[in-house]
């Protein structure tokens, strides 16, 4: 006989304490059975059988596992487009409610009206939750209701906003009586579905307090040992709670905690600018800039050969690790729309494909941030100097000799653009289409 459950959706909030939704989905009394989907839909789109992404999410699904079978419980892990997940999944079960978290990316909006849909069909209601930031959508807009589009007033209004109540953890441990019982189900392996594990260690979960503490005088500085406390990817795949997270760092850095509040602010624009998550540039003018796209010089920033050895050793990290320090990001997507006059999409494109910790929105954020055409962004005359970079921040070349250990010798590559030459450049071709 068909048992009646409540269903828990992970997507990318992967941890049963302080979960939104799985607290409410526990509260509700009906057994709640924990589903996570390996879509199909994303997962066809990745060129690399090696992605670390997908390893990173297959290991914290593990993880959960074995927090759910010491509770009686059990993990349901697909692998297959979500629609046809659902339809299985509603002829196994008498499925009454279904619960997941806000998710705000194009494709995650889209899958979800898809999902409701068909649990509308079926008379099954799906109730969705905040839960990956802090405050969301509509929750800080500027006195005449339209959203911020700078974000040091998004900033005020959004601390001014602040209570208590939004960092509060939910207890879901009081509830986990109410998940559903079964033996422990297999977790499909990462071969069966075409990739292969990496074996590198990820980032560790404990942001370290002593990192967020000196976060403002060492965040800027790639070269030295645990000057970030790598907490992105665990946000972007929800294996840490961004409200203990922010707890902590409201308690311990102003200047980590805003870190944070550039996320929302990030999602919000998202939310509200749908069209930058969909290739559009968020000022519009800046989609007439008649960009260069020389495929070989994008090779050579690709592989971390264009001669400039802050630039080189910022994408041999990343090729490596799939991390990049951020003030190296920032200097890297300069030098790809700037110096190279590259359109900023492909190097958006190549960061979402290669990036432990790749999120849309920030990502795009950024992106947008470097090439002059976001909100808020560097004004289009702003051209980091590589050179000049590297003497504030890497003035030793700790970072530099890391990655580029050849870069004082003779078979280094000369620079494939001279800095001086290519600011001019720069400057012409954006006040052309600029009109500036």
């Amino acid at each position: 006989m068909k048992s009646g459950v409540n269903i828990m959706w992970f997507r990318r909030d992967l941890r049963l304490s302080d979960n939104a939704a799985l607290y409410h989905a526990l509260k509700s009394g009906v057994p709640v059975l924990p589903l996570f989907i390996f879509d199909r839909n994303i997962l066809d789109q990745l060129e690399d059988t090696r992605d670390r992404r997908v390893e990173f999410i297959h290991a914290a699904l593990g993880d959960m596992q074995e927090q759910l079978m010491a509770l009686g419980s059990s993990l349901e892990v697909y692998y297959g487009f979500p629609l046809e997940i659902f339809t299985r999944i509603t002829e196994k079960y008498i499925v009454n409610t279904v619960f997941a978290n806000h998710d705000y990316e194009p494709y995650a909006l889209e899958r979800e009206k898809i999902i409701f849909n068909f649990l509308n069909s079926k008379r099954i209601s799906l109730h969705t939750y905040k839960d990956q930031v802090i405050f969301e959508k509509d929750e800080v807009l500027k006195d005449d209701g339209k959203p911020y589009t700078i974000f040091t007033p998004y900033a005020n209004k959004w601390k001014t906003r602040l209570t208590g109540f939004h960092l509060k953890s939910y207890p879901t441990e009081k509830y986990f009586s109410n998940l559903y019982r079964q033996n422990p189900l297999p977790i499909i392996s990462l071969a069966e579905m075409g990739f292969q594990a990496e074996g590198k260690s990820f980032p560790a979960l404990e942001a370290k307090e002593e990192i967020i503490r000196r976060y403002t005088e060492r965040r800027n500085f790639p070269g030295l040992e645990n000057s970030t406390s790598r907490m992105g990817v665990h946000l972007r795949f929800g294996t840490v709670s961004v409200r203990a997270l922010a707890t902590k760092a409201k308690q311990l850095n102003e200047t980590y905690f805003n870190e944070l509040i550039w996320r929302d602010f990030y999602h919000m624009i998202l939310w509200h600018f749908p069209q930058v998550g969909k290739g559009k540039s968020f000022k519009s003018d800046y989609d007439l800039i008649r960009w260069q796209n020389n495929e070989i010089a994008f090779e050579r920033w690709c592989n971390g050969t264009t001669g400039y050895p802050i630039v080189d050793a910022g994408m041999r990290e990343l090729n490596a690790t799939g991390f990049m320090h951020n003030r190296v990001r920032m200097i890297v997507a300069s030098f790809l729309t700037k110096h190279l006059l590259i359109d900023w999409r492909w190097g958006e494109a190549y960061f979402a494909q290669k990036l432990l910790d790749f999120d849309l929105a920030a990502n795009n954020g950024g992106w947008q941030w470097a090439s002059g055409s976001g909100c808020d962004a560097a004004p289009y005359f702003r051209v980091f100097n590589p050179a000049l970079q590297t003497q504030k921040f890497d003035k030793d070349f700790l970072y530099i000799k890391k990655w580029v250990p050849e870069f004082q010798e003779f078979n280094y590559p000369k620079p494939i653009v001279i800095h001086e030459e290519a600011r001019k450049r720069v400057l012409e071709v954006y006040a052309k289409a600029l009109k500036k």
